[in-house]
């Protein structure tokens, strides 16, 4: 099982570049941050863990920022977002950030996509809320886009671009997309459409879940490579684990805590004994 974690890194916490190089060092797969730009302080969307919310939600280093300097001091050590409100983002300008870290990691960036749940903070950014889905789907087309080989164009309702140059490409050719959210169809026609696996916060419900996606993933003609299946914000217990691994799971993110550098090397300490 390979194992990485997750945390909402703060200008408190520990720092992205001791945080990274502990997680190489200890054999850890990977480090996914989450993302807020920011939370209206007039927030009247309930939070969905319940009330009230942690004060780490405010205090969010940017996930990008993070993750570029700790894949310029680590070389195995995988990085992603858990996850980044695409919608929140003019989708021209996140390609080339997405790409240039994928490229400068060499291929070690996943980006975890996700809606949001902050109806305040998105409207800040000018999301219409009820149709953030399709404004995400189609600036993940947008993106892909200008990932491409060679210059496409792309036109939808919410977002589009001109067949343009565009460098750097991700390495490989692509990055790995994984959708963040609950089960359901809509989670579902997400994921198939443009994705390579689904992410979802922990793992209550996963049996019935899992199958059901592997089924539209099959009707949808996406073929025998998928769909990757990553837990997130998981708290490991080896009763967990080996019930991931039954579901043919093979790679969780555990959560850290928001603490300081003592309190989040013992909690790696603590989740040694699963690599």
């Amino acid at each position: 099982m390979r194992i990485a974690v997750t945390i909402f890194l703060t200008d408190q916490t520990i720092e992205p570049v001791r945080l990274a190089q502990e997680l190489e060092q200890r054999g850890f797969a990977g480090l996914y941050l989450p993302e807020h730009t920011h939370i209206p302080v007039s927030r009247a969307t309930p939070y969905p863990a319940g009330e009230p919310l942690p004060p780490e939600y405010g205090r969010t280093l940017d996930p990008f920022v993070a993750l570029s300097a700790a894949a310029a001091v680590t070389r195995r050590l995988e990085l992603g977002t858990a996850i980044t409100l695409v919608a929140q983002h003019d989708p021209i300008c996140l390609a080339k950030q997405i790409a240039t870290l994928d490229h400068l990691s060499r291929g070690r960036f996943t980006l975890g996509v996700g809606f949001g749940w902050n109806v305040e903070e998105a409207a800040d950014h000018g999301v219409d809320w009820p149709r953030r889905r399709d404004l995400v789907r189609e600036r993940m087309g947008l993106m892909r886009a200008l990932w491409a080989a060679e210059p496409v164009a792309y036109a939808g309702e919410y977002a589009s671009v001109q067949a343009s140059h565009a460098y750097p490409k991700p390495a490989g050719g692509k990055v790995r997309i994984l959708v963040g959210g609950a089960d359901g169809p809509k989670l579902l026609g997400q994921v198939t459409d443009y994705a390579d696996g689904w992410m979802p916060i922990g793992g209550r419900g996963l049996a019935e879940a899992v199958p059901r996606l592997r089924a539209a993933w099959e009707k949808a003609g996406r073929g025998p490579e998928g769909p990757v299946v990553v837990p997130t914000a998981v708290r490991p217990t080896p009763g967990k684990l080996a019930h991931y691994r039954d579901l043919g799971i093979d790679e969780v993110i555990a959560q850290l805590p928001p603490g300081d550098e003592g309190e989040v090397l013992r909690a790696l300490d603590d989740y040694a004994q699963y690599l």
